[in-house]
């Protein structure tokens, strides 16, 4: 696909997102004095849009800085909004690239259940093969008969090495011997799904830090990424996400799902702005190239219903 292409999708993805915060926006700012009563107006339109309350009083003050008291349109608005979001979102968009002196780079993928997990893992699969890199799969999701089942068929449309064992097996041995075979093979992404049982937060977090122990048994580096993907559509319940993850194991980065079925979009700028964590990749629909590596002013225009 081509860029322009993924702006187009990018764009129809956020287009709920969007439409409650340029309407929101619009309704405020029909040729007004940006005012104190604007800026609170703003904020709880910000706020509404899932930035959060920091995020969007930090984003309120800051146009409040430059415009206090002139006049403006929703437009000028709008554009001021996606250069300041532009600016929180800038220095996180980094696009996952494997340590090309591992062999294997480990990239072990976290989440709950239900947010889109395996079917990333299979699109990231898709991303790094179109490039020419050597990729294996660890169905390290043992719980589900699906998550195994459909790591399989991501493996055959990559041409990817799955390992996978039976239902309820160990997934810290599965991870192990996965990362054995990767290793054999020089392979440069190994990608391990994981269960996602948060209700069952104990033990969860400590299937995660065994098979990080055990990992570090064939390579003390090991693994190099801790990837958490969230799904869009749950809004603030992902800030709760990230530090239930992050209370469990060391989050390196993250990759947004369903963008495209949600007018929560919003929540991206206010997870980036409250976690600094790096955002590696967005995802705008079912399709296996709705995903591809973030960038902050396609997103950020996009949300504020810019071309």
């Amino acid at each position: 696909m081509s860029e322009g292409g993924w702006f187009t999708r990018l764009r129809a993805g956020l287009n709920r997102s969007s439409d409650r915060l340029t309407g929101s926006i619009g309704a405020i700012f029909t040729k007004r004095k940006l005012d104190d009563e604007a800026l609170e107006e703003l904020e709880e339109a910000l706020i509404a849009g899932d930035l959060g309350v920091t995020t969007a009083a930090r984003l309120a003050a800051e146009l409040g800085r430059k415009r206090f008291d002139k006049e403006v349109t929703d437009e000028e608005v709008r554009q001021d909004l996606a250069d300041d979001i532009t600016g929180i979102l800038e220095p996180l968009a980094i696009p996952l690239e494997p340590d090309t002196a591992r062999k294997p780079h480990v990239v072990l993928v976290m989440g709950v259940n239900g947010v889109g997990k395996t079917t990333t893992i299979g699109k990231l699969a898709k991303l790094h093969t179109d490039v020419g890199r050597k990729v294996v799969l660890a169905a390290g999701d043992t719980f589900r008969a699906a998550a195994i089942e459909q790591l399989q068929i991501w493996g055959q449309r990559t041409g990817c090495t799955v390992v996978y064992g039976k239902q309820g097996a160990d997934a810290a041995g599965l991870a192990y011997g996965a990362l054995e075979q990767a290793k054999a093979e020089q392979v440069d992404l190994l990608l391990i799904d994981t269960a996602g049982r948060l209700h069952n937060k104990d033990n969860l977090m400590a299937e995660l830090q065994k098979i990080q122990r055990v990992l570090g048994k064939l390579d003390d580096t090991a693994p190099h990424d801790r990837l958490l993907v969230l799904d869009a559509t749950t809004g603030q319940n992902a800030h709760a996400q990230v530090e239930a993850f992050q209370g469990m194991c060391d989050v390196t980065g993250l990759v947004v799902t369903k963008l495209d079925g949600s007018a929560r979009g919003g929540v991206i700028v206010g997870l980036a702005d409250r976690f600094g964590l790096p955002i590696h990749a967005i995802g705008v629909g079912e399709g296996a190239e709705d995903l591809r590596p973030f960038k902050a002013d396609e997103f950020a225009r996009s949300l504020m219903g810019l071309s």
